[in-house]
């Protein structure tokens, strides 16, 4: 595993502090969650695309059903 330091404003950490006092979780706990929740979502741009494609050819995915 590797290690990375970032530096955030007083606020920011207060934040990220309460959050993770609410959740029950650590401060790094927290920041992985958010890590993980970002890198699972697909690009936008493949969304659009997909969406364009479903769109495009769902009469013929209807028939083809």
């Amino acid at each position: 595993m590797n290690t990375i330091t970032i530096h955030i404003p007083d606020d920011r950490l207060v934040k990220l502090q309460a959050t993770a006092s609410r959740l029950g979780v650590s401060i790094e706990e927290l920041v992985l969650m958010g890590i993980e929740q970002l890198v699972k979502q697909p690009e936008a741009s493949f969304q659009d695309a997909m969406g364009y494609v479903l769109k495009k050819n769902g009469e013929l995915y209807k028939r083809l059903a």
